[in-house]
């Protein structure tokens, strides 16, 4: 006749339901620090892209083996204050000069503005000009919503260190009815 499994012990049973949460825990924590980065969007300054209260998760492994490209939207620790995180779109990219002039950008003297498809109104507040040299290793970021976007037209500090990016804004998670990527791809 077959033997009977022993029943654990309450302390046995303790102890396995303190591992499994020690392990989940860890795990919470790993990708938490090394996989993704969440943010609220505390102001209008990426508007009609991102909305003021959306929640957002950025990918942290985006740009391990490749650059942020232009029209990425990073969440970044900001240059005058590095306790903070700010969500903008790369506008220009390492060693570039980029130029605004009435409210068009032109990359490296091109006679053809940028494409900008995803500003939310008519440009016309802080519309130039401007003249960035961009250095080797930073970015220039810009808001969507130019009109009321604090960023590097008015920062102490202009660009963005490469070391200082944090991630690429991949997903919206909430509102729950606005959840999805926040590319067209």
């Amino acid at each position: 006749m077959p033997k009977e499994k022993e029943k654990p012990s309450a302390a046995q049973e303790a102890f396995s339901w303190a591992i499994t949460i020690a392990i989940a825990f860890g795990a919470a924590l790993f990708v938490k620090n090394f996989i993704i980065i969440n943010a609220t969007i505390p102001s209008g300054s990426m508007e009609n892209t991102i909305m003021t209260g959306d929640r957002l998760i950025g990918n942290r492994l985006a740009y391990i083996r490749k650059a942020p490209q232009r029209g990425d939207i990073v969440i970044f620790k900001y240059p005058d204050d590095e306790s903070q995180k700010f969500v903008k779109r790369v506008i220009g990219l390492p060693g570039e000069t980029v130029e605004i002039i009435d409210a068009k950008i032109y990359i490296e003297g091109s006679r053809v503005p940028l494409e900008e498809d995803y500003l939310k109104d008519e440009w016309t507040a802080a519309a130039g000009p401007y003249y960035f040299e961009v250095p080797e290793d930073s970015y220039l970021v810009l808001g969507d919503n130019r009109n009321h976007s604090v960023d590097a037209r008015v920062w102490q500090n202009q660009y963005v260190a490469r070391d200082k990016i944090l991630g690429k804004a991949v997903f919206r998670y909430y509102p729950f009815k606005e959840a999805g990527s926040l590319y067209k791809d």
